[in-house]
C-alpha cells in the first residue's frame, strides 16, 4: 500500500498527503521531501515523548485572560438566566444589589432583582464580549440564592475561581439523622468545616438542604466527596486526614509522579449495631412425632354437663335463670357505685395543740457566778492560767541564755 502510494506521488509529480499514523504514538509518520517531479514520500521516525511531561502543568503557568481583542464583534444573540431565592433572603439581597450591578457591569452583563416575584435574572449586552460572562453571572445569583454573602460570591467572576452546590435534602430518609450528619459536616464550633476550608481552599456554606462550595476545581471534587461520604454515615475526620497526608506529599516533587497508595490510611468499617430484641420472645416447643389432642366440639361438652339430655323447655329456663343472675349481678354493682357518693369520708382526728410553756425555771446562783468572774476580768485580758505559763515560759528562756 505505501508503495502504491509512492508510485502515485511521483507519477504525478506532487506531493502526497498521508496521515500520520503513528504520530499519537511517537512512532513517526509519512513526509514530503522536494519540489516539482522530485518530490518523495518518506517515513521519518519521531522521537518519543514522556506522556507524563505532557500531562504535567508547569509551575507559575496561568492560562491568559479573555480580552476584547479576542472577540471584537461580539455576540450575535442575547442570552439570559433566572434564578428565585426564598424571603428571608429580601432584605440582604436589597442592600448589596447595588454592588452585584457594579461587580456585573464590569463584564457589561445586566442584572436585574424583581421583589414581588422573588426572583433575581442576569442578561447579556451589545457590549458584553466574553461568551462565559453569563455562565459566571448565573453562579454568582444562584450562590446569592444560597445564602452565601457577596464577598465571597463575586469571587466567582474570577477566572481560576468555579463553584459546586451539593443537594444533600435527598441522600437521608429520616429527617433525624439528616439533621445529625448535616451537624457531623460542620462539626463543634464550626472547627470541621474550617479544616476542610483550609485544606481544600474553598469557601463551603452549609444552608438547609444544600452544601455551597466556591474555589479551585481540585479543591470542589475533594469537598463534593467529604460532603457525600458524610451523608453516607462516614465520618469527615477520615477524609480530612488523607487530605492531610496528600498534601504532605504533594511538596516533595520525586512523589509526583508516583502512586500515593502505600502512604494513605486504609480505614474499615465496622457495623456495631446490634439487633434489637423483640418484647414477646417465641420459645419453640418441644417437638414430639404425636399431633395435638383434637379439640372437644359442642356435642361432646353438652354430653359431659349433661345438657344434651334436657328438653328444650328445661335448656330455655336454664338460660333465662342464668340471664337473670347475670343481670341481679350488674344491678347489684351498679347499686354499689351509686351509693359511693353518699358514704361519708372518715374524718381525721383532731389533735389539740399544746400550749407552750411560756415559764422557765431560771438559776440566779448560776448568773451571780458569772457577774462576779466577769468583774475580775480586765478587758483584753488573759485569763490567770495562761499568763502563769507565759511567765514560766520567759524564765526558761533566760536560764538558757545565761
Amino acid at each position: 500500500m505505501r508503495d502504491r502510494a509512492r508510485l502515485a506521488a511521483r507519477r504525478e509529480g506532487r506531493g502526497l498527503r498521508v496521515p500520520a499514523w503513528g504520530a499519537a504514538e511517537g512512532r513517526g509518520g509519512w513526509r514530503v521531501h522536494g519540489a516539482g517531479s522530485g518530490r518523495a514520500v518518506l517515513w521519518c521516525a519521531r522521537p518519543r515523548v514522556d506522556e507524563s511531561e505532557l500531562l504535567t502543568v508547569p509551575d507559575g503557568w496561568k492560562e491568559p485572560a479573555f480580552t476584547r481583542e479576542d472577540n471584537p464583534k461580539g455576540l450575535l444573540e442575547e442570552s439570559s438566566f433566572a434564578t428565585l431565592f426564598p424571603k428571608y433572603r429580601e432584605a440582604y439581597l436589597k442592600e448589596c444589589w447595588p454592588l452585584v450591578q457594579k461587580a456585573l457591569g464590569e463584564h457589561y452583563v445586566n442584572a436585574a432583582l424583581d421583589l414581588i416575584e422573588g426572583s433575581m435574572t442576569v442578561t447579556t449586552t451589545k457590549k458584553t464580549f466574553d461568551p462565559y460572562a453569563i455562565i459566571r453571572a448565573r453562579d454568582l445569583i444562584k450562590l446569592l440564592a444560597r445564602s452565601v454573602p457577596f464577598e465571597q460570591a463575586v469571587r466567582i467572576l474570577q477566572d481560576d475561581v468555579a463553584c459546586d452546590i451539593i443537594k444533600i435534602g435527598s441522600l437521608v430518609r429520616k429527617r433525624e439523622t439528616f439533621i445529625k450528619r448535616r451537624a457531623r459536616l460542620l462539626g463543634p464550633k464550626g472547627s470541621t468545616l474550617k479544616a476542610l476550608e483550609l485544606l481544600t481552599n474553598c469557601y463551603i456554606m452549609v444552608q438547609g438542604n444544600t452544601v455551597s462550595a466556591l474555589g479551585p476545581f481540585s479543591g470542589l471534587k475533594e469537598v463534593r466527596k467529604v460532603v457525600l461520604d458524610t451523608m453516607k454515615n462516614i465520618h469527615p475526620i477520615y477524609n480530612i486526614k488523607t487530605l492531610m497526608i496528600k498534601r504532605e506529599l504533594a511538596k516533595d516533587p520525586e512523589l509526583r509522579t508516583q502512586s500515593w497508595e502505600r502512604f494513605l490510611p486504609k480505614f474499615k468499617r465496622k457495623n456495631l449495631k446490634k439487633r434489637k430484641e423483640p418484647k414477646k420472645k417465641n420459645t419453640k416447643k418441644e417437638y414430639t412425632p404425636f399431633p395435638p389432642p383434637q379439640p372437644e366440639s359442642q356435642i361432646d361438652k353438652e354430653l359431659a354437663s349433661g345438657e344434651y339430655f334436657l328438653k328444650e323447655r328445661q335448656k330455655k329456663r336454664k338460660q333465662m335463670e342464668e340471664i337473670k343472675a347475670k343481670q341481679a349481678d350488674a344491678i347489684k354493682k351498679r347499686q354499689e357505685e351509686r351509693n359511693k357518693a353518699f358514704i361519708p369520708p372518715k374524718e381525721k382526728p383532731v389533735v389539740k395543740m399544746k400550749k407552750a410553756s411560756t415559764e422557765k425555771k431560771i438559776d440566779i446562783e448560776a448568773i451571780k457566778e458569772k457577774v462576779k468572774n466577769a468583774k475580775k476580768k480586765k478587758l483584753g485580758a488573759l485569763p490567770e492560767e495562761e499568763v502563769k505559763l507565759k511567765m514560766a515560759a520567759d524564765e526558761k528562756k533566760k536560764k538558757k541564755k545565761k
